[in-house]
């Protein structure tokens, strides 16, 4: 069946959500059993956790190339290409015994989750239409959103019960069944002109920055903010950002088409999803204070938060049909909302006692409401505001969003806690992480009310481009 004919199934929507789940995994379970990894492979804490850091350093480093590349050559065949890479990236995993299998499998990984990612986003929009495709990409953020709390949880139970290598044997089973599930979907690309070049120079000014702003914001403290590093570093990311923003203006071929941010519904799905992410350093900070400021076990912290991952998996349908109901903007305002104060409940640490733990079990449940409501709109605000022809690079560019935002955001608030940790209380520095993100989602609420028209506007805008 040709593309022009074909309307997206069930089962391109579950072979797609199989192929997100994939990436959850082995991004999000690897953090859970570092202790049992360590164990067992026999390598250093320094390069497990380098390892562990690697997947999401090359999904953010190349997921908006992976989304150009989708629109050029076709969505489904870069989704193929990423789940054969997660397939290769988890058998290596399996057969490791020493760090050179993990590193490369980590690094395939990373690789695979930037190929899939934004090229199934593009899948969702070529082949469903309204209702449908707030329909579909419920179910896509449910295994991304969700994903990430779902994978977590099952990964250290599979680790105790069955043993750390299961975990990447069965991502490399979903991976075959979303291949076999979306092998009938027709190809589909971006109709374009003229030949592509690549980017090359962009990608490496790209690379260059971010890894000097990541270095800089994790490794900081360690250096001394003042030292002649961490200027250094922090000279190079302001240069880097300056010269890849007017080397990619100059470009017909740029790695990232500023052009899209033009649009106000696109910029402001994207940096609010960018905030939103960021505000993710909330989980690692309050699952340490429980543990180290309330002697609570790792177990009783992972129950603690149990209600986030019950809540955005139940509030991801109802914030699709919030935003067919109300449009876009007030599901994304209370989302955004809703989170930050779920958020400001857990930096309450002056609150003593079994009522703390409540109000954080509460914080937590909220926080999980607010992203769940926020996650459809957001996405589909994104897609379908991009132009058909740059819908990959479109994509890429709101998961890299979401991948940056939830690297900087937990090396922000770590940095934060533990450098208050220093010359304070572990009280004060808890909360004082948790505000960090409080602002985090105090500035994507802002951003929402600011860039996203309301329902009656965004009628008129799209009738008037479909008029023009």
């Amino acid at each position: 069946m040709d593309s022009e004919n074909y309307k997206g199934t069930n089962k391109l929507i579950t072979g797609i959500v199989f192929g997100v789940i994939t990436f959850w995994l082995f991004a999000q379970a690897m953090v859970n059993i570092v202790p049992t990894v360590q164990k067992d492979l026999g390598v250093d804490l320094g390069v497990l956790n380098i390892s562990i850091s690697l997947t999401s350093l090359f999904s953010g480093l190349f997921i908006v190339v992976a989304g150009g590349l989708a629109d050029r050559i076709g969505r489904k065949k870069m989704t193929y290409t990423g789940l054969i890479l997660s397939v290769i990236g988890s058998l290596f995993l399996v057969l490791a015994q020493g760090a050179p299998l993990l590193i490369i499998g980590r690094v395939l990984q990373g690789l695979s989750a930037a190929a899939i990612m934004p090229a199934t986003i593009a899948l969702m929009k070529a082949y469903f239409e309204g209702p449908e495709r707030q329909r579909a990409l419920s179910y896509w953020s449910i295994g991304s959103w969700g994903g990430s709390g779902l994978t977590s949880f099952f990964g250290g139970t599979i680790a105790t019960y069955m043993g750390w290598k299961w975990i990447f044997i069965l991502s490399i089973v979903f991976a075959l069944l979303a291949m076999w599930l979306i092998r009938e979907v027709p190809e589909s690309k971006a109709k374009t002109t003229g030949k592509f070049t690549f980017d090359f120079g962009g990608l490496g000014i790209f690379i260059v920055t971010m890894v000097a702003i990541n270095v800089l914001i994790t490794q900081g403290s360690n250096f001394g903010w003042t030292s002649p590093i961490s200027l250094t570093l922090a000279l190079v990311s302001i240069l880097g950002v300056i010269v890849f923003v007017k080397y990619e203006g100059k470009r017909h071929s740029a790695l990232i088409d500023f052009k899209l941010f033009k649009n106000k519904q696109y910029t402001g799905a994207t940096i609010s999803n960018f905030l939103l992410n960021a505000v993710a350093g909330t989980l690692i900070v309050a699952n340490t204070y429980v543990q180290v400021g309330r002697g609570f076990s790792s177990f009783q912290s992972g129950m603690l938060s149990i209600g986030y991952l019950v809540a955005v998996l139940g509030m991801i349908r109802v914030g699709e049909k919030l935003m067919q109901k109300t449009g876009e903007k007030k599901p994304m305002v209370w989302g955004s909302g809703i989170t930050l104060i779920g958020v400001a409940m857990m930096g309450l640490t002056f609150i003593p006692g079994v009522l703390y733990t409540v109000i954080v079990f509460v914080g937590f449940i909220l926080f999980g409401l607010g992203l769940g409501m926020y996650a459809t709109p957001s996405t589909d605000t994104a897609v379908t505001a991009a132009p058909d022809d740059k819908v990959g690079e479109a994509s890429g560019i709101y998961k890299m969003a979401s991948s940056l935002g939830n690297a900087f955001g937990i090396a922000i608030s770590a940095t934060v806690y533990s450098t208050i940790t220093a010359i304070s209380t572990v009280d004060v520095a808890a909360t004082a992480g948790i505000v960090t993100n409080v602002i985090f989602a105090a500035i994507s609420l802002i951003s929402v009310i600011v860039l996203i028209p309301g329902k009656d506007k965004n009628k008129a805008e799209q009738l008037k481009e479909q008029t023009a």
